[in-house]
C-alpha cells in the first residue's frame, strides 16, 4: 500500500497530542445525553438481558465513535437532536460487535472487566450481542432516515466479513500487509467511517463523502496503533492482558513488517509459537522481543502515521470550525496513542 509525504502527523499538528477529554470537550454535554439514550434504547423487560446490559455499561468506555459522529454532525452546522440518537446507535453497534469479537476470541477481559462469555456463556454472548445490533437497527428505523439506514447497514456487512477474514487469518504467516489492510478497513475502519458519514447526514450532508474517506483513514490509523499497544501496553493501560494477538495467534502489522527481516531461526521460532496451541508468556515476550528487534513496532507506526496524514488531508477544504479543529485533533490522539 503506497502513502504519502514524509511530515508526520506529529508536525502537522503542532500543539502535541491532545488528551481524548479536549476532543470532546465541545461535545461533553452531548455524550452524557447520549449515554442516556444508551440505556433508554437498550431497556428490556427480560431478567437476564438487564443483568448483562447493567454489566456491560458499568464502564462507559471512550465512546470514540459517538464523538467522531456528533463532531462531523457539527462540522458547519449546529447541534441536531437526530445526532445524538444516531450516536448511540453507532455505539450500540459497536458494542454489539465487541460482545461477539470476544465470544470468538474466547477473550476473558474487556475494559478490565470481565466480558460477557467469561461471565456468563458464550451463548448468552451471541444472543446479547444480536440484541444489541437489533436494538439499534430498530430505533434508526423509527427515525426514518433511510441514508443513515443504508450507511450503517453497510458497515455491518463490511464488519461481519472482516471478522471471517480474521478467522482464515489465525495461524498464516504468510499473511501480508495488503491482506490485513483489507481486514482492517473491514473489521474497523468501516464503522468510523459509518460513524462520521452519518454525522454528516446530520449536518451538511454535502460533506459525507469527505467525512467518510476521513473516518475511513481515522479507523485505520486507530488499528494499526491499537496493534501496536498489544505490542507494547500493560493491562492496565489497554484493559485486556499485553500480547493478547500473540497468544490468540493473531497475525498484525507489527509482526508482518518484521517477518521481512528475521533471521531463519528467528522464523522457526515464530512458526512454532503459532503451532503451539498454548504458547506461555515467556514464549509472547520472547516474540514480542523479535519483533521489536526486526523493526516491526516501528514499521507499523510509520504505517499509523501515514494513515493519519490521509486522514488529515481529507478535512481539507471543510468549513472551519470547533468541530472540524477536534476532529483534526482527533487523529493525534489516535496516532500517538501508541507512542
Amino acid at each position: 500500500m503506497s502513502i504519502f509525504t514524509d511530515k508526520s502527523v506529529s508536525q502537522l499538528v503542532k500543539s502535541g497530542p491532545p488528551r481524548l477529554s479536549s476532543i470532546q470537550e465541545l461535545i461533553e454535554v452531548d455524550l452524557d445525553l447520549v449515554a442516556v439514550e444508551l440505556q433508554r434504547i437498550v431497556v428490556s423487560d427480560f431478567d437476564l438481558i438487564d443483568q448483562v446490559n447493567e454489566h456491560l455499561f458499568l464502564t462507559r468506555g471512550k465512546l470514540f465513535r459517538p464523538t467522531l459522529l456528533l463532531l462531523s454532525s457539527r462540522v458547519g452546522s449546529e447541534p441536531s437532536d437526530e445526532a445524538l440518537t444516531l450516536a448511540a446507535i453507532v455505539e450500540l453497534v459497536h458494542l454489539a460487535t465487541l460482545v461477539h469479537d470476544d465470544a470468538v476470541d474466547h477473550s476473558v477481559l474487556r475494559r478490565g472487566l470481565p466480558t460477557v462469555n467469561a461471565a456468563w456463556t458464550h451463548q448468552v454472548a451471541i444472543i446479547m450481542g444480536d440484541y444489541l445490533y437489533s436494538r439499534g437497527v430498530t430505533e434508526l428505523a423509527k427515525l426514518g432516515n433511510v441514508a443513515a439506514l443504508e450507511v450503517l447497514a453497510q458497515a455491518a456487512n463490511e464488519m461481519a466479513m472482516g471478522e471471517m477474514r480474521q478467522l482464515t487469518a489465525y495461524d498464516a504467516l504468510n499473511f501480508g500487509e495488503d491482506e490485513y489492510y483489507t481486514l482492517i478497513a473491514s473489521k474497523t475502519a468501516s464503522l468510523m467511517s459509518a460513524a462520521c458519514e452519518m454525522g454528516a447526514l446530520a449536518g451538511i450532508p454535502s460533506y459525507r463523502s469527505r467525512l467518510a474517506e476521513y473516518g475511513s483513514h481515522l479507523g485505520m490509523a486507530f488499528q494499526i496503533a491499537d496493534d501496536l499497544l498489544d505490542y507494547t501496553a500493560c493491562e492496565t493501560i489497554t484493559g485486556k492482558p499485553s500480547g493478547q494477538d500473540l497468544r490468540e495467534h493473531k497475525v498484525t502489522l507489527p509482526l508482518v513488517g518484521a517477518l521481512a527481516h528475521t533471521t531463519e531461526s528467528e522464523h522457526r521460532q515464530i512458526r512454532t509459537f503459532f503451532d503451539s496451541a498454548n504458547p506461555s508468556e515467556e514464549d509472547i515476550a520472547r516474540i514480542i522481543g523479535i519483533v521489536e528487534e526486526r523493526g516491526g513496532l516501528e514499521y507499523a507506526r510509520v504505517h499509523a502515521d501515514r494513515c493519519g496524514q490521509l486522514a488529515q488531508a481529507s478535512l481539507s477544504g471543510l468549513s472551519e470550525s470547533p468541530a472540524l479543529a477536534a476532529l483534526t485533533e482527533a487523529v493525534n490522539w489516535v496516532v500517538d496513542r501508541q507512542r
